[in-house]
């Protein structure tokens, strides 16, 4: 039965919690420096949280795991196919247009997914749970294509991960979350100076 955690629980962390964090600082560090091997990492680190946030019943958040698979598998083969042809993984910009569109996408997505967890599932925080994994899957896949752009949406899911996982008592994850808006806004200073080296 899966355990339910909340914010009257003083749970310590899980060794599942521990290990997915050692993970998922690792491969926010490698993606940081454009590294191929953030993806390999990330793959182990994805599938841990999914089992730590299916048990806390942020089914959203759990899904978005299984999702982070696949992205992951592509941004190994894109980077790699960047990295073979150039000599190094190239960062790129987005244009106007595609900002606003994947703006009005992930927008669109976010009503579609919260309304679905709100009244189909007992999910904890449905609304809110649902936007930051929408957000997540939109900054996964930029990543995966090298726009910087990608680093943005990170420190917005980071920014509202933190009290989240505060709020169901994951405290190991909101730490993490708090070293990944550090790692995001190193990212996003590193990436963007990437485009004028």
């Amino acid at each position: 039965m899966p355990v339910q955690r909340g914010t009257d629980s003083a749970a310590a962390v899980s060794p599942i919690e521990l290990i997915a964090t050692l993970l998922g600082v690792l491969c926010v560090a490698l993606g940081v420096r454009r590294s191929v091997w953030t993806f390999p990492v990330a793959i182990g680190s994805v599938l841990l949280v999914g089992w730590a946030v299916w048990q806390a019943r942020l089914y959203s958040d759990a899904v978005l795991q299984l999702f982070f698979v696949g992205a992951n598998l592509y941004g190994w083969v894109n980077w790699r196919q960047s990295q073979a042809d150039q000599g190094d993984v190239l960062v790129e910009s987005m244009s106007t247009e595609a900002r606003w569109r994947w703006a009005a996408g992930t927008g669109l997505a976010t009503l579609v997914w919260g309304g679905a967890m709100a009244g189909w599932t007992k999910a904890d925080y449905p609304w809110w749970d649902a936007a930051t994994a929408v957000v997540s899957v939109a900054a996964q896949l930029l990543m995966a294509q090298r726009k910087w752009e990608n680093w943005v949406l990170w420190i917005a899911v980071d920014l509202a991960l933190i009290p989240l996982y505060l709020a169901k008592g994951l405290t190991m994850f909101a730490a993490l979350y708090l070293f990944y808006l550090a790692l995001s806004i190193w990212g996003l200073v590193a990436w963007r100076r990437s485009l004028t080296a």
